[in-house]
């Protein structure tokens, strides 16, 4: 295969001034004058200490004012999680577990409203752990848990490595589109691995895209125009597979914005869904303020329901987040809150906020299966 890196005509990054820039432009070096995207990614967001998840300076919130970079969910409305804990109360009772294992707990909100709805509902939780790699992220759950819900906090423990094998209900809500993806390019000929590169020339070093051909590329062939830039969800898929490999008993949900396949890898989907959040503003360009904002993707929700069926897991379900909070009860919900609660509510299920653009998946382990309530009317599994 020709190894040759062929420098793109993209627009530079600024000088690097961030200490992650510099250990990144380091590694390019070190790898012979080039790195993968994916790679390039996990390091922008968890480089220890350094990273975006990892450095400490991940805020959330509603508005950029507070210094925050984007919203999610249970900031935005405590009614998801209270929704949300109904269908983890009934998979713990239905897989006949007493723990709830969350993935990238944030700011604590969702823990909070979990841990108080299942208290409320009689369900017996004896732990909740929360898997998280950022120590100052840890410790804003720990002071959240404590003000919010004292009587619960003991039961609260923190992992940043999950164990070979366990039990119970995982949840994770934004956690998969956070994970890196290795980004191909069509150029009408071939498929090319878009990495990273550092122009040395300039008299300050800058990164700049640099592609090199590849064997990878997409699980399907829709038609692709040249010039179409895409992601594969190999970590993604990995994770699912890693984590179906671990749990003995229990289930699984997950919540992200994504698609099925045939919508993700759309020909006129050219650009891919790769995209940077700081202070709730939206931009293309991973390559500018490395470890200051966000990287995302949209979930290719069809391989993160074959890595999980090929790991042994039992998809339960998968629908939009609208329909699974309705599901959940989330309408009576709405009687019971003022004008002000109901309006941030509804932008968790209007289509053109996060109803119909966020979706939910479920799992369970093959022994347990179960009729999830999440996923009772409108199931769209067959579109997977």
């Amino acid at each position: 295969m020709n190894t040759a890196t062929a420098s793109l005509p993209s627009v530079a990054s600024a000088p690097l001034p961030a200490p992650i820039a510099l250990v990144i432009a380091e590694e390019i070096r070190r790898c012979g004058g080039w790195i993968g995207f994916e790679r390039f990614m996990a390091m922008a967001l968890y480089q220890p200490g350094l990273g975006y998840y990892s450095g400490g300076d991940r805020q959330f919130g509603a508005l950029p004012s507070s210094g925050s970079d984007f919203i999610t969910a249970p900031e935005l409305s405590p009614l998801f999680g209270r929704a949300l804990a109904r269908q983890v109360a009934q998979a713990l009772a239905a897989t006949g577990t007493r723990e709830v294992w969350e993935f990238g707990a944030g700011s604590g909100a969702l823990a909070v409203q979990l841990l108080q709805t299942l208290d409320a509902l009689g369900a017996t939780v004896d732990r909740y752990t929360i898997v998280d790699l950022s120590g100052t992220l840890r410790e804003r759950q720990r002071q959240r848990l404590a003000q919010e819900v004292p009587q619960l906090a003991d039961k609260v423990r923190w992992i940043d490595t999950l164990p070979a094998t366990f039990e119970g209900v995982v949840v994770g809500n934004e956690v998969l589109d956070a994970m890196p993806v290795v980004l191909v390019a069509w150029d009408g000929v071939q498929w090319q691995e878009r990495g990273v590169a550092l122009d040395e020339v300039a008299e300050v070093p800058q990164f700049v895209w640099a592609d090199r051909p590849t064997a990878l590329r997409p699980p399907v062939d829709l038609g692709f125009v040249p010039g179409t830039v895409t992601e594969l969800p190999r970590q993604a898929s990995g994770f699912i597979a890693t984590l179906a490999a671990g749990l003995q008993r229990g289930a699984a949900f997950f919540i992200d914005y994504g698609f099925p396949e045939h919508e993700f890898y759309h020909p006129q989907r050219t650009g891919g869904t790769l995209m940077c959040h700081r202070g709730h503003q939206a931009d293309p360009d991973p390559l500018h303020d490395i470890g200051l904002k966000d990287l995302t993707t949209h979930v290719d929700f069809t391989a993160i329901a074959l890595a999980g069926q090929d790991a042994g897991l039992e998809v339960l379900g998968y629908t939009s987040q609208a329909r699974f909070l309705f599901n959940c009860g989330l309408l009576a919900d709405l009687e019971s809150v003022d004008l002000r609660g109901r309006a941030m509510a509804q932008k968790l299920v209007t289509e053109h906020e996060m109803g119909e653009l966020f979706k939910v998946i479920g799992f369970v382990t093959e022994a347990h299966t179960f009729e999830a309530i999440g996923f009772s009317v409108g199931d769209r599994s067959h579109t997977l």
